[in-house]
């Protein structure tokens, strides 16, 4: 992936709403794969934080220390015990085996793991029992 962002201290807190471009480029073979995806779309993007440090278990939330230490799951921190990241991102244009994307707050040469269309009805909670 490319981008902007070099280094851990220019990536947002989180990337919805940062307007951020970046361009996921695909293995040219894979290019079959996008058929379908469309400009507008929203896109799950599952990334690797080859950049994040070792894991922590507790972190101060957004990395604001005057908010109590809680669980890493309970929090959206890169330093995880599995290092995977996912962004929901809107999908601007399809260019054979690139993507450009919005709201992506990967660094430049973060690997990609997989593409994943968003669905409403698939990716929403059911109220349970």
């Amino acid at each position: 992936m490319r981008s902007e962002l070099r280094t851990r201290d220019q990536a947002p807190r989180q990337g919805a709403g940062s307007g951020l471009r970046a361009v996921i480029e695909l293995r040219p073979e894979l290019a079959p794969g996008l058929e379908g995806l469309e400009p507008g779309q929203a896109l799950w993007v599952l990334f690797y934080f080859h950049q994040s440090g070792p894991p922590v278990l507790k972190v101060h939330p957004r990395g604001d220390p005057s908010r109590p230490l809680t669980g890493v799951f309970a929090t959206r921190a890169p330093v995880r015990p599995c290092a995977i990241g996912l962004s929901l991102v809107r999908l601007e244009a399809v260019a054979g085996h690139r993507l450009t994307v919005r709201d992506l707050e990967a660094l430049d040469g973060t690997p990609v793991l997989d593409l994943k269309p968003y669905a409403a009805r698939l990716d929403t909670p059911s109220a349970g029992a």
